[in-house]
């Protein structure tokens, strides 16, 4: 069954690495988190799920901070309404840092935007039910 259109979910795949080494061979590290990440979403494809063709991805950037470009775009896109689920690889490509995690969580809740990981069989912030996401969240709130 095909969803309507009315039921389309925008989603993004964001990948990071930490360094750039390899990040010049053909098919590096943020090509299969991509890959990973867009199959998962084709999965969800029965649920309305499209893959944007928006790229953001931070090749050679750490995750301890937010100023990276593709994260910084993928913001700009959530709060223009491009963005309804955010599809990560892992939850460490997002960020390392609880009170980035946090601030991005709170974005994303504030805008109607899920947040699922291709790898780990955790909905992200989709099931509300995920008490061990949402406790980092609550512990990261109480740092900031």
């Amino acid at each position: 069954m095909m969803a309507s259109k009315e039921a389309i979910r925008w989603c993004a795949v964001y990948t990071r690495k930490s360094t750039d080494d390899g990040l010049e061979q053909e098919f590096n590290s943020l090509h299969a988190q991509r890959e990973a990440a867009a199959a998962y979403i084709k999965s969800q494809q029965h649920e309305g799920w499209r893959l944007l063709a928006a790229n953001y991805d931070d090749g050679g950037y750490s995750g301890g901070n937010l100023e990276r470009p593709g994260l910084k775009q993928l913001m700009a896109d959530i709060r223009a309404g491009k963005v309804q689920t955010v599809v990560v690889y892992k939850v460490d490509r997002l960020t390392r840092s609880l009170t980035d995690f946090a601030r991005l969580i709170e974005l994303f809740e504030a805008r109607g935007v899920s947040f699922r990981f291709a790898s780990e069989k955790t909905e992200g912030f989709a099931n509300p039910g995920q008490a061990s996401v949402r406790g980092s969240v609550v512990a990261a709130r109480m740092v900031y």
